[in-house]
């Protein structure tokens, strides 16, 4: 077990303590609380170590953000082997931090078989090759910006992302609550498709809830928004690997009450639809006369 996570390797490298019993660990990058997407893929690591047989991988997640996790603490992980079925698996996962619950998640599991299919198309986006990568964004574009988004995009990450277009993340201006951003994994991966949806699960928490903010003018970094992820849920359709670069295209249908809606689809390259993303969170001004 890592001492101090950095990788995806590192950060998914789960300890086991005992039967359907996990402990992870959260890497030293300076963030106040745990990223939702490293939680949501380490569940999904557990719960896959729970389930016998290469049959079967996982088809969908459904996961509820319940406090806020502290980077400074293991995070165990409990796996409730609900069902094993002729054709379906059932496992839910319970993270636990100080005593109390921090997150929950059912997962899926699926034997492949034949069946119909379609999809949505893919929309015309410049090619990653054609962007400016993390490091030219960091030289030509942060020195212009406020501190919290150069600190933002300074940091290390175990997965690189390119967006179609900078502007809609880092803007002050209503816009249309559409985005879209290339990622993929930093390392190359091994030909193991269950690694592959954990890194797209952990992935698929980026920028998301953020998109329900762009029709007001806000974004993450605007110091009188209080955000967070109350639930997420993804659905895996085709094969895919997650060190070649994938669309992860968002739109949010709906903000009100509070709370943000938010939808994604992510695409390979060809153009084939992969998974599925939906995902409600928080999003309240905070109130200048709280202290």
């Amino acid at each position: 077990m890592v001492e101090n996570p950095g990788t995806l390797f590192d950060i998914f490298d789960l300890e086991t303590l005992e039967l359907n019993l996990f402990r992870g660990r959260s890497p030293k990058d300076g963030w106040q609380r745990v990223f939702g997407g490293q939680v949501i893929g380490q569940a999904l690591v557990a719960a896959t170590r729970t389930v016998e047989g290469d049959d079967r991988a996982a088809h969908s997640l459904h996961g509820y953000f319940l406090l806020p996790g502290d980077p400074h603490t293991p995070i165990i992980y409990e796996v409730d082997r609900i069902r094993d079925g002729k054709s379906f698996t059932t496992r839910q996962v319970t993270a636990l931090q100080h005593g109390q619950a921090i997150f929950s998640m059912g997962v899926s599991f699926h034997r492949e078989e034949p069946g119909f299919s379609h999809q949505i198309e893919a929309p015309d986006v410049p090619a990653p090759e054609t962007l400016p990568s993390e490091a030219e964004l960091v030289e030509e574009l942060l020195p212009k910006l406020p501190e919290p988004i150069q600190r933002y995009w300074r940091r290390e990450r175990p997965v690189e992302m390119r967006p179609v277009d900078v502007r809609k993340y880092i803007s002050a201006e209503p816009r249309e609550a559409k985005r879209s951003i290339w990622v993929r994994s930093n390392l190359s991966l091994p030909d193991d498709i269950g690694l592959h949806k954990c890194v797209l699960a952990y992935a698929s928490d980026f920028f998301l809830l953020d998109t329900s903010l762009a029709p007001h003018g806000r974004n993450l970094f605007d110091p009188r928004m209080m955000m967070a992820s109350l639930d997420h849920s993804l659905w895996f359709h085709r094969p895919f690997r997650a060190d070649e670069w994938l669309l992860y295209v968002m739109d949010s249908p709906s903000a009100s009450g509070a709370r943000g809606f938010c939808r994604g689809s992510i695409f390979r390259r060809d153009g084939t639809l992969i998974a599925s993303v939906a995902q409600e969170g928080l999003i309240r001004e905070r109130d200048p006369a709280r202290r």
